[in-house]
């Protein structure tokens, strides 16, 4: 008797855990917004002067929002196998750069961004490489291409600008703000609209895709994975192109928010895909994770940092951000525990 009690305990407690694990990204979300909603936005110009939630306020998030929550899917399924790619922020920079650079030079839109997309294709393809085929630790190679890209980025600038921009002698073409900032429905962007998509598709593809399947088994168990015949040099490295692919369309989102191209405008890209894949309860050691509850992760990332912008210092902002992301750690290891110790 006392053991079929104790049983029935543990059984709750499981349930409890698991019921916990699927709603408390949502909750936390919800907690953000009302907690923001209280304080008027009246020193930030991009809210319109007004409340977090009115139409303007969440219009402007939601621009800004476009980059992450295109990358930050395809980030989730590499760490599902249990890689990491910390280059992400400055393939985003990079990528921003040369989008701005061909734009300026006189090239249309869409051979620019066909350009661009094959530079993230080749930095992942690069990352990939060095992670599955020279078998150097991900941490260590990525690190490498992170101060790779960021340096290349930075010789495209020419000497004495801080920017790939426009001047009196060359403006930078106005349309291209069109992809990131026109209203093509509800005020939103195409940018946006795109995110949405991917969004969907990486959905499908972790849920329903042999690649998906693949991603969780590698990184729950590489040795059985291997053993059952999973190519985990090939599903990664793919997954390693997909990351690189959809930074350079990040990279091409930021640009054309902004008007031109920064070498910087990717920085501590990487520390918010990580925030937002551990706070949707990804396990940092692979083999299991979400897609969409990333994206629930990256939306708070999102009210978190422009919530704060009129509540704290600009210098006190990187000490709110570390503090979430040692919430994420924390709270991602209370989650994933139970797999752990099983």
């Amino acid at each position: 008797m006392r053991e079929n009690t104790m049983q029935a305990t543990r059984n709750r407690s499981e349930a409890l855990r698991a019921y916990v694990k699927d709603l408390y990204i949502y909750v936390v979300l919800v907690l953000i917004v009302v907690i923001f909603s209280v304080v008027k936005l009246d020193q930030v110009e991009m809210f319109g002067r007004g409340h977090f939630l009115s139409p303007d306020s969440v219009v402007n998030l939601l621009r800004t929002a476009a980059p992450i929550l295109t990358l930050s899917g395809a980030f989730t399924l590499l760490m599902i196998s249990g890689y990491i790619d910390l280059s992400v922020g400055s393939a985003m920079s990079l990528s921003a750069v040369v989008f701005a650079w061909l734009i300026l030079n006189g090239f249309a839109f869409l051979p620019a961004i066909l350009i661009t997309l094959s530079l993230g294709i080749a930095m992942g393809t690069l990352n990939g490489y060095i992670v599955m085929k020279l078998r150097i630790t991900p941490v260590i190679a990525t690190l490498v291409t992170l101060n790779l890209f960021k340096g290349i980025a930075l010789l495209i600038v020419p000497r004495g600008l801080s920017a790939i921009k426009g001047n009196a002698a060359q403006p930078m073409p106005a349309w291209i703000n069109d992809y990131a900032r026109a209203d093509v429905f509800f005020g939103l962007p195409m940018a946006f609209f795109v995110s949405l998509v991917v969004i969907a598709v990486l959905v499908i593809v972790q849920r329903k895709t042999i690649l998906g399947k693949y991603a969780a088994a590698i990184g729950g168990n590489p040795v059985a994975a291997q053993l059952s015949g999973i190519n985990a040099v090939k599903y990664v490295w793919v997954l390693y192109i997909s990351v690189g692919f959809f930074a350079a369309m990040a990279g091409v989102a930021r640009a054309s928010f902004m008007s031109l191209g920064d070498p910087l405008s990717g920085d501590n890209m990487e520390l918010d895909c990580i925030i937002a894949v551990l706070l949707g309860g990804t396990a940092f050691s692979g083999g299991e994770g979400s897609v969409l509850k990333t994206i629930v992760g990256a939306l708070i990332i999102m009210c978190v940092t422009t919530g704060l912008m009129t509540v704290i210092p600009a210098f006190w902002q990187t000490v709110a951000k570390g503090s979430v992301l040692l919430f994420a750690v924390v709270l991602n290891h209370l989650l994933v525990r139970g797999k752990v110790n099983a």
